[in-house]
């Protein structure tokens, strides 16, 4: 089977056609909005191994009008989790490590969860782990706000005694698992995560503009600054050490060669490359489409292998169709910015008559369904909730009088309950009030009641207004859900904030405070 896949990742069926003769026109056409005064994006374009249109719109420094070309260095986001998941396999394949090793085997400051927590579960985000930012955002202090460093994330990640879920049984995107993997490289291979790297994959591919930013005061020549948007641009940069989730420094033309060593790679390489590809597996055998930082996907009838990226103000995305050989990269230095769909529509062009089908939307609805759906449903997993309106999301959903179950392409099924909406009266609010504490983010939070409604406080400054949804559980705005919790006797004795990344992050009332 590991021969039949390594076959499959290592050839071309199907090689690009040649590029019509307006393909610079219409390249041109998708990036329009960007201009000589906002930030933009650079795109980069290469068919059968050759680059064939590299190009930059927009300006890197609105301050001192520096226009964006190809060779200008932006941050990658998370497109850098394959960089991080290629450096893990480099040392499975040196026989340094085995990715079903248990992490604790390599970072003993984690605890002990009581179930196996492999490095494989970390890259292919079935981890359990909750994701480092959203605590410390929780905490009040969210990324770009203050300088995390590798050390911030391993204390917070010690600090965390449960998980999101059993490892293996879900999946749920997570940061800390890719920090903790350059860690371990660290660790493992004696040298500091960004010169092994250097060293084993940037030098020998020949990317020599990238790097990572272990440093966010270092000088970086010809880099992008990052913006955030709305009625003007302000400068929106990502300072923090933290990497091997994100924080890749690069150029469109560093990527393409990267995509490049996937679709022709040299014989050494070629056993870890199919193993990246390879889908992961849930404990009980179901496939889902993440291999080991990689997105494993169809876009429009054509197999697809990408990821996007988005810290601060960067976005990225970085994608390639191998049956066609046709690989496309855009980095972009503004907020607003949509790669993916930049990316996508520049595909096109080039993969021409090859794309045949529209991407699949359809919730397996019928209007008539849809409208005997409506109503407020709860996720029995998470806690999070949505009302059905046009239906939420691309996976199949079926209904009855109690609720729903939700199946997605590769057979995950989740469990929602329906639920009354909630809309308690203002004298039943004082019971919620109190103060509330979490060791797990080393932050207090307050609970009161203003003007009838239910406010958070937390230092030194923020005030979060909540909006209930269902019994005891409320919005509360960047926070995420609050769900209240009681004890046998029916006493509110804590919350839990839940977010996609952070399931149940608890705080516990102080007795005899208020």
């Amino acid at each position: 089977m590991r021969r039949h896949l390594l076959l499959a990742f290592s050839c071309a069926c199907a090689l690009a056609a040649a590029p019509p003769s307006n393909a610079p026109a219409r390249v041109d056409a998708v990036f329009a909005k960007w201009t000589n005064s906002t930030p933009g994006c650079a795109v980069g374009i290469a068919t059968n191994g050759v680059p064939v249109l590299a190009k930059g719109y927009g300006m890197a420094d609105l301050e001192h009008d520096v226009p964006i070309t190809a060779q200008s260095i932006f941050e990658a986001g998370s497109v850098s989790k394959q960089f991080t998941a290629a450096a893990v396999l480099l040392l499975a394949r040196d026989g340094k490590l085995s990715l079903d090793d248990q992490v604790r085997t390599y970072i003993p400051e984690l605890p002990d969860y009581g179930s196996p927590l492999t490095i494989r579960h970390m890259l292919n985000h079935t981890s359990g782990l909750r994701d480092w930012g959203s605590v410390a955002a929780i905490a009040g202090w969210p990324r770009t706000r203050r300088v995390h460093t590798q050390a911030n994330m391993l204390d917070i990640a010690s600090r965390q005694t449960a998980l999101n879920f059993v490892p293996g049984t879900h999946w749920s995107y997570s940061n800390t698992g890719y920090n903790l993997a350059a860690m371990i490289v660290t660790r493992v291979s004696g040298k500091p995560f960004p010169e092994f790297t250097r060293e084993r994959l940037f030098v020998p591919i020949n990317m020599t503009h990238t790097s990572w930013r272990d440093d966010f005061t270092r000088i970086v020549k010809g880099r992008a600054i990052a913006y955030s948007s709305g009625v003007d641009f302000h400068t929106d940069m990502p300072f923090e050490d933290v990497y091997g989730n994100g924080g890749l420094l690069t150029t469109v033309g560093d990527l393409l060669k990267w995509n490049e060593h996937f679709d022709a790679p040299a014989a050494a390489d070629a056993q870890p490359i199919a193993e990246q590809q390879r889908p992961g597996h849930f404990n009980d055998g179901r496939p889902h489409g993440y291999g080991l930082g990689l997105f494993l996907e169809t876009y429009k009838g054509i197999r697809e292998v990408n990821h996007s990226g988005s810290t601060a103000g960067y976005q990225a995305f970085l994608t390639r169709f191998p049956s066609h050989h046709v690989s496309v990269a855009v980095l972009c230095n503004v907020s607003s910015a949509t790669p993916a769909a930049y990316a996508h529509d520049v595909a096109e062009v080039f993969l021409g008559d090859a794309i045949t089908t529209s991407q699949a939307t359809a919730h397996g609805l019928t209007a008539a369904q849809v409208n005997a759906a409506h109503g407020l449903y709860r996720s029995t997993l998470t806690g999070l909730s949505f009302t059905m309106g046009a239906g939420p999301d691309s996976r199949h959903w079926t209904f009855d009088a109690h609720g729903a179950v939700a199946t997605d392409a590769y057979g995950t099924s989740e469990t929602y309950q329906r639920e009354a909406e909630w809309a308690p009266p203002s004298s039943a609010l004082a019971a919620y009030t109190g103060t509330y504490a979490s060791d797990e983010a080393e932050a207090e939070i307050t609970a009161t009641v203003e003007a009838g409604h239910l406010q958070l406080k937390r230092r030194p400054d923020t005030s979060i207004e909540l909006t209930p949804i269902y019994l005891d559980a409320f919005k509360a705005g960047t926070l995420g859900t609050i769900i209240f919790r009681r004890d046998a006797a029916g006493q509110i004795t804590a919350f839990s904030v839940v977010q996609d990344r952070v399931w149940d992050l608890r705080f516990r009332k102080r007795p005899g405070r208020s």
